[in-house]
């Protein structure tokens, strides 16, 4: 049998409503997932968050994006994108330049080292997705994603 999370962080009160109890799962969920995702990136040498860069900036391929829109299209917001881009520029996983018709724009476009480090990721991130939540069924996993989404927006 399945814990519950009050099993699972030793909880001896009952919540203090149904929603509490909900999103004390969702982070807990979050947070256990998370932490398997890193330990995963960690043998590659790369970071979920520079992962998500590496995956953005590879469906914008030719062109790139700005550092803005790079920021806004990240799963987990961080709050200095610059310097996320900066570490990556110096692993020679992007690359940045600044646009000659309008010099406050820069443009971040992935390399091919970059290209390769996801190459190397692709199928050790697809297992990763099947050991993680691949015990769910199609139809478990479409409800909860319907169900994440409506979370998210509450109109």
């Amino acid at each position: 049998m399945q814990k519950t999370l009050q099993d699972e962080i030793r909880q001896t009160r009952p919540f203090s409503s149904l929603e509490q109890e909900a999103l004390l799962s969702l982070e807990r969920t979050a947070a256990v997932l998370g932490h398997a995702v890193e330990r995963e990136f960690k043998a590659f040498g790369v970071t979920p968050t520079q992962v998500n860069v590496l995956r953005i900036l590879r469906g914008s391929r030719p062109n790139g994006l700005c550092r803005h829109e790079i920021g806004d299209r990240l799963v987990t917001p961080v709050p200095d994108v610059t310097r996320l881009l900066d570490r990556m520029e110096e692993a020679g996983w992007i690359l940045r330049e600044r646009s000659d018709e309008d010099r406050r724009l820069v443009r971040t476009t992935i390399t091919d080292d970059g290209l390769a480090m996801l190459e190397r990721l692709d199928e050790p991130m697809r297992e990763m997705d099947r050991r993680l939540i691949g015990h769910l069924s199609e139809s478990e996993l479409r409800a909860l994603i319907d169900l994440l989404t409506r979370a998210r927006h509450r109109d």
